[in-house]
């Protein structure tokens, strides 16, 4: 009877914990109900700067948006990560670094909105941040006043101090909170996919959810960042625990596979080209993660190629999967509006490799030609039935557009 008592209270207090319009969908007029239709795309300073964040660096970084053709290209948001807040003052709210940010946040938003990009903001559901400072937990309705009225757009919010929290309720309680300030606001649930919040993300009203634990620049390989506490991960394990989960993905709701290494010099160009191909096609946020201020111009190019951020853009809204494998050879496709398909040849070995994309596994009829594309040659390259064949350097894709 107890057993059971205490299922009848966890039920109601997810469900009084749960966004109004998920209760009643046909009612869905929060201020969040129309956010993320496509994949976000901007920019965060973690990866590359850590806690080194100041408001002259963020303005620096939001003017190389501009001026490096990336906003042209699509990226919106400027996200500051974890390390700007402090303390809390007498009446309990958040207070940013005044050495670091000396005009303060609301400032910064409007110098960010003031380019014609968006502002985006970090905490955390615990009782403090993953580098230890301040937290959201109790405060959440008091923090979403705050970052409505600074002009926050976006809002990444992470999973460290939780102790016995449950990630469901707690990220479902933010949600509430940042629509009841009125301001459409983006949520990124930054809960590493312990919880699978791909089952429940888009209930409580998340725009995305990571599904793992933190990238890192590297190819391949999982490590733990200290014993007993997991772990980062490299671009082709992340790309390899997305396909099962393919099917959560859509329209405002999207997974993610985390922040972008593209740029941060531990990886090829290569295998840089690799990395974003793969978070194209598995319809990923684009958050680069780079210094925006100092690219090469092969990372430049990378990061602002429009053919293959399309195909992340796709209206859609579809992720793509792995569609045939063999041993270090692989074929994965996305399905795309208009009956088209975005299709990687995937080399994971060292050496060159003759790679065949069959209609069938993309679910065309075997005797259908179709044009192709090279989204990275940028080069059409006439019509196939049946099949594509292309040479794969070691790492490497050949990422091309299949349709009738």
């Amino acid at each position: 009877m107890k057993l059971a008592m205490k299922f009848v209270l966890a039920f109601f207090t997810l469900l009084l914990s749960a966004p109004l319009w998920a209760q009643n969908p046909a009612q869905n007029t929060a201020p969040s109900a129309k956010l993320a239709l496509t994949p976000p795309m901007g920019w965060n300073s973690w990866n590359k700067f850590g806690c080194n964040v100041s408001e002259d660096m963020i303005k620096g970084m939001a003017d190389a948006m501009v001026k490096s053709g990336m906003k042209d290209a699509g990226y919106q948001y400027v996200v500051i990560d974890d390390c700007w807040q402090v303390s809390r003052d007498k009446d309990a709210n958040i207070v940013a670094d005044p050495q670091r940010f000396p005009s303060g946040i609301k400032a910064l938003a409007d110098y960010v909105h003031s380019l014609g990009l968006k502002f985006g903001i970090y905490s955390d559901a615990g009782s403090k941040t993953c580098a230890g400072r301040p937290g959201g937990l109790g405060h959440e309705y008091q923090d979403a006043l705050k970052y409505a009225s600074w002009g926050v757009d976006y809002l990444k919010y992470d999973w460290c101090n939780t102790t016995t929290q449950d990630a469901r309720a707690s990220y479902a309680n933010m949600r509430n909170a940042l629509d009841s300030a009125g301001r459409p606001i983006v949520l990124s649930l930054c809960e590493w996919g312990t919880a699978k919040p791909w089952l429940w993300g888009k209930e409580v009203g998340g725009n995305l959810w990571r599904t793992t634990g933190d990238i890192q620049d590297r190819w391949s390989g999982k490590k733990e960042w200290n014993p007993g506490n997991c772990c980062s991960y490299g671009v082709v394990d992340i790309i390899d625990a997305e396909d099962a989960i393919y099917s959560y993905a859509g329209p405002g709701h999207w997974n993610d596979p985390d922040m972008l290494e593209v740029g941060n010099g531990g990886m090829t160009t290569t295998e840089y080209r690799s990395h974003f191909s793969f978070w194209a096609l598995l319809a990923a946020p684009l958050i680069a993660g780079n210094d925006l201020r100092d690219m090469n111009p092969e990372i430049h190019d990378i990061l602002t190629n429009k053919e293959v951020i399309a195909i992340d853009q796709d209206p859609l809204g579809q992720q793509g999967r792995r569609v045939w494998k063999d041993g270090d050879v692989e074929v994965w496709a996305k399905a795309l509006a208009g009956g088209g398909r975005a299709v990687i040849l995937f080399n994971r070995g060292e050496t060159d490799r003759q790679i065949t994309a069959k209609w069938t596994d993309l679910d065309y009829p075997e005797s259908m030609a179709a044009s192709v594309r090279d989204l990275w040659a940028k080069k059409d390259l006439g019509k196939s039935t049946g099949k594509f064949s292309a040479s794969v350097a070691g790492h490497g894709v050949v990422m091309v557009r299949v349709g009738p």
